[in-house]
């Protein structure tokens, strides 16, 4: 296998669990430690594993796509439940 660019392939095993071993080259490049959470999806023909924050902030780009850079989807929702409560509140 190829190894030292940016393309580097490894090849790892399912054990009988499931389980799949990230060779340490690969745990060190991204800072994964023990434990920590990565997110798993099928793209094509390829499965890609992703950092936690990494598959968050890809979420948080697809959403906010496509929106002015002066909306602020939290001011909106937090201008949306202050107007919810001043109903409840006349009730």
């Amino acid at each position: 296998m190829q190894h030292g660019t940016v393309n580097e392939y490894w090849n790892c095993r399912l054990d009988m669990s499931g389980r799949i071993v990230l060779p340490q080259q690969i745990r060190s490049h991204y800072g994964l430690d023990n434990g920590d959470e990565l997110v798993a999806t099928m793209e094509s023909r390829a499965i890609v594993l992703r950092t936690y924050s990494e598959a968050m902030q890809r979420l948080q780009d697809a959403f906010c796509d496509g929106l002015p850079e002066d909306v602020s989807l939290v001011d909106e929702l937090i201008e949306q439940r202050k107007q919810e409560a001043a109903i409840e509140e006349r009730r």
